[in-house]
């Protein structure tokens, strides 16, 4: 446990030293903030802040792969996998510390975009499960994003095709039900 929190603390630690984590925060939450005056706008406003959840998800789609391309595919590249996986540290321990780290972070981010419900319960009475389960299905959703973006960063030593590749895989599963209004709804002819 504590090789994992201590490879994790080293990731969350180069995470926030670095520039571009301040960076993909800015991106993140301006497109949530988009979406959140998308939402208040809207001729039939409901507080239930459903596009906001619909942009961050889709900001996910992209920013996961970003994060998580450099994890294992850097190392790699670099050759100082060997140098960690030949210390007392067992390979599960490192992934898991690195994904901790990425998840970490994106509950930083995820965290950031609070003040969007708090300002509706300010000034509304909004339904409150609609909210807690949306801030709930973006948690799981990022850390399925996650994985699958560390994933690819250990099939590959090169960062830009596990960016390409978990972009794609992430993409597909984002778009996979648009295909079934093509179809028609179940039992229909």
């Amino acid at each position: 446990m504590r090789t994992i929190q201590a490879v994790a603390w080293k990731e969350i630690q180069i995470y926030f030293s670095s520039p571009v984590a301040y960076l993909v925060a800015l991106i993140f939450l301006a497109v949530t903030g988009f979406f959140f005056v998308k939402d208040l706008t809207d001729p039939f406003p409901e507080a239930s802040l459903s596009n906001l959840f619909f942009g961050a998800s889709l900001v996910i789609v992209l920013l996961a792969p970003a994060l998580t391309m450099r994890l294992l595919a850097e190392e790699q590249k670099l050759g100082t996998i060997e140098l960690l996986l030949t210390s007392p540290v067992r390979d599960w321990e490192v992934i898991i510390g690195k994904y901790l780290s990425s998840l970490v972070f994106f509950l930083v981010l995820i965290g950031l975009t609070l003040y969007y419900p708090i300002l509706l319960f300010i000034f509304g009475q909004p339904d409150p499960g609609p909210i807690y389960s949306g801030y709930l299905g973006l948690i799981l959703y990022s850390g399925a994003a996650l994985a699958i973006g560390i994933l690819t960063s250990t099939l590959t030593n090169n960062q830009i095709v596990a960016f390409v590749v978990a972009s794609g895989i992430l993409l597909l599963l984002y778009f996979a039900d648009t295909g079934t209004g093509v179809m028609g709804e179940p039992g229909q002819n």
